[in-house]
């Protein structure tokens, strides 16, 4: 094989190693997102919407579980959520997955008026009380997009509560 051509084929190779070695730590799950995930309600034809994202590994995880279901994943960073689309093209391609920069407290959805069976967030500071000034418009949009029976569960320091609509 002329030297060119085996240059090539070993850079392809070691592009190929470095991508495959970037995919699979992406898609790593810490012990304590795998953990809030398990403590989740999801029934496998649920619509479900994470807040605060990231690079969409919840989402990803949570997709793989269900059969007719969905997840729309949001996050306010526009870099997590390209990182997030990079990472996802397989389970985006099947329909169960979608992603959207915005803010919680300018979230809408009106996707076909179709609301979410489940919300959740992890460590998102509009709900979990560090930004308080945040949290009553926040509340306000996701009980919007809820359905009549829909669930709410926030990760706090000390784990994950359910959250009641207000009266």
């Amino acid at each position: 094989m002329p030297a060119n051509i085996s240059l090539f084929a070993n850079l392809h190779h070691n592009i190929h190693m470095r991508y495959k070695t970037l995919m699979a730590s992406h898609n790593k799950i810490s012990p304590r997102i795998l953990s809030i995930i398990n403590s989740l309600p999801i029934k496998p034809n649920m619509t479900i919407l994470e807040i605060g994202c990231g690079s969409g590994v919840a989402a990803r995880e949570i997709v793989a579980r269900l059969d007719k279901g969905s997840v729309h994943a949001i996050d306010r960073s526009e870099r997590a959520i390209q990182q997030a689309i990079r990472l996802s093209s397989e389970k985006m391609a099947s329909g169960k997955l979608s992603y959207q920069c915005v803010a919680i407290e300018d979230f809408e959805w009106a996707k076909h008026n179709a609301k979410f069976d489940l919300a959740f967030a992890i460590r998102v500071g509009a709900l979990d009380g560090r930004h308080p000034e945040l949290e009553k418009l926040a509340l306000k949009r996701i009980f919007k997009t809820l359905k009549k029976n829909g669930r709410l569960l926030i990760d706090y320091k000390n784990g994950v509560r359910e959250i009641n609509p207000p009266h």
